[in-house]
C-alpha cells in the first residue's frame, strides 16, 4: 500500500510501479483514482465537462472562493479571459523582461561576494515574488509580505490536501491581499493587471484571481529556479555541459520541469460515471493526474529518470498542466527561469552544493528542496 508520505518523500518509484500495474488506479491514501499514463493524463485535463475542478472539495477554492483555477466553462473564460492577453509570450517578454533582469541583478549584487546563499529563500522566491507583484500592481506592498501571504495560503493548501484543517494564518492572509487588492484598484495604475481586470470583475473575483495568480506565479517559478539549480548542482558533469554549452539552457529548464513539476498533482471530479483505460469511475470520484507520473511515462520519456540535456522531447512535459487549465503563466515563469540561470552561470563562479546542509526535493502536492544552500567562488 502506498501512503501520503511515500509520494511527499519520494514518489517517482511508488509512481512508476502504480503506472506498471495500471494507468488508471485506485489509491487507498488519496480516497481516489491517480492516473499514471501522459495518454490518460491528457484525455482528463482535456474533459472539463467530465473531469471538471468545481466541487466544493477543491483545495484552493476553500481559502479563495471561485476563481480561474475552480470553475469550469462559461464562468472559467469569464474569470481568466481579463487578465489572458499580458502573459502571452510577446507581451510577458516586453513587459517583464527588464524587470526581471534587474531584480535578478540586484539579488545576485547581494549574494555574490558571500560565496553561499540559501537560493530558494534568498533568491529565486524574492524574485518571482517581486515580478508577481509588479504585474498586479502590487508595487507598494513590501516583498517579504508578498511572500508571507504566499507561504501562507500553500500552507492551508497543503493542509487541506492531507486531509487537515487549513488553520488561521491561510484565510488571514487573503484578507490582507484582497484588502490590498481593493488599494490597488483604487488607487487607478495603468499598468496594473488587477485594474484592468476590474472592468469585467467584481473585488471578490479579483481578489481571488489575485490570490490565484500570486499562488501560482510564484510557486511556479520559484520551484522552477530552485528545482534546475538542484538538478545541476548534484549533476555536475551537466552544470559543465551547460556552461560549456550555454545553448542547452532552454532544454536544460524543460527537462528540469518534466522530472519535478513544480505541482505534482492536479485534481479533477468525475461529473458522470466513465470508464478511463478499464477503470470503472463514478459521479462524484475524486480523479488525481499525477503530473510527475505522467512525466516520467518510458512510452514517451524512454530512460525516464536520467536527467538529459539532450532530450529531444522534454518540452512534452506535463508540468504546465493542460487544457482550459493551462497554466497562464508559463511563458513568464520560463522567462524568469532563463534569466535567472543565466545570471547564476556569469555570476557565480565554482557554483556547487553545499554539502555541509543537504537538501533534496519533497512534497506531496508541490516540489522543491525545502532549503537549497550553494557555495561558489567569491571573486577577488
Amino acid at each position: 500500500m502506498i501512503t501520503l508520505a511515500q509520494l511527499a518523500e519520494d514518489p517517482h518509484p511508488h509512481l512508476a510501479r502504480l503506472r506498471g500495474t495500471a494507468p488508471v488506479v485506485w489509491l487507498a491514501a488519496l480516497g481516489g483514482w491517480m492516473v499514471t499514463s501522459r495518454a490518460q493524463a491528457l484525455a482528463v485535463m482535456r474533459d472539463a465537462e467530465t473531469f471538471t475542478v468545481d466541487d466544493p472539495r477543491f483545495t484552493t477554492a476553500r481559502i479563495t472562493g471561485p476563481s480561474m483555477l475552480s470553475v469550469d466553462g462559461a464562468e472559467h473564460a469569464r474569470h481568466r479571459d481579463p487578465f489572458t492577453d499580458p502573459f502571452r509570450p510577446a507581451a510577458a517578454r516586453d513587459s517583464f523582461a527588464d524587470t526581471v533582469r534587474h531584480e535578478t541583478d540586484r539579488l545576485l549584487d547581494g549574494l555574490e561576494g558571500r560565496g553561499e546563499a540559501e537560493l530558494r529563500r534568498e533568491f529565486a522566491g524574492p524574485l518571482a515574488a517581486r515580478t508577481m507583484a509588479r504585474a498586479l500592481g502590487l508595487d507598494g506592498v513590501p516583498v517579504d509580505r508578498v511572500l508571507r501571504w504566499y507561504e501562507a495560503i500553500v500552507m492551508s493548501v497543503h493542509e487541506l490536501t492531507e486531509g487537515r484543517p487549513a488553520g488561521a494564518e491561510g484565510p488571514a492572509a487573503y484578507a490582507a491581499l484582497r484588502e490590498a487588492v481593493a488599494a490597488t484598484v483604487d488607487a487607478g495604475s495603468p499598468r496594473s493587471l488587477l485594474v484592468t481586470a476590474a472592468r469585467d470583475l467584481d473585488l471578490p473575483d479579483l481578489a481571488a484571481n489575485a490570490a490565484v495568480l500570486l499562488f501560482g506565479g510564484i510557486e511556479t517559478t520559484e520551484s522552477m529556479i530552485t528545482n534546475l539549480l538542484s538538478h545541476l548542482l548534484h549533476a555536475p558533469r551537466r552544470l559543465a555541459e551547460l556552461r560549456a554549452e550555454p545553448e542547452l539552457l532552454d532544454n536544460a529548464i524543460e527537462e528540469s520541469l518534466r522530472l519535478e513539476p513544480a505541482a505534482a498533482v492536479v485534481d479533477r471530479y468525475a461529473t458522470r460515471d466513465v470508464r478511463l483505460a478499464g477503470a470503472d469511475i463514478h459521479r462524484g470520484d475524486l480523479v488525481t493526474v499525477s503530473l510527475a507520473a505522467a512525466n516520467r511515462d518510458p512510452d514517451v520519456f524512454p530512460d525516464p529518470d536520467r536527467f538529459d540535456l539532450r532530450r529531444p522531447n522534454s518540452r512534452q512535459h506535463l508540468a504546465f498542466a493542460h487544457g482550459p487549465h493551462y497554466c497562464l503563466g508559463a511563458h513568464l515563469a520560463r522567462l524568469e527561469t532563463r534569466i535567472a540561470l543565466r545570471s547564476c552561470l556569469d555570476r557565480l563562479d565554482g557554483l556547487r552544493p553545499d554539502s555541509d546542509r543537504p537538501s533534496a526535493v519533497r512534497g506531496l502536492v508541490f516540489r522543491k528542496p525545502p532549503a537549497l544552500w550553494a557555495r561558489w567562488d567569491r571573486r577577488h
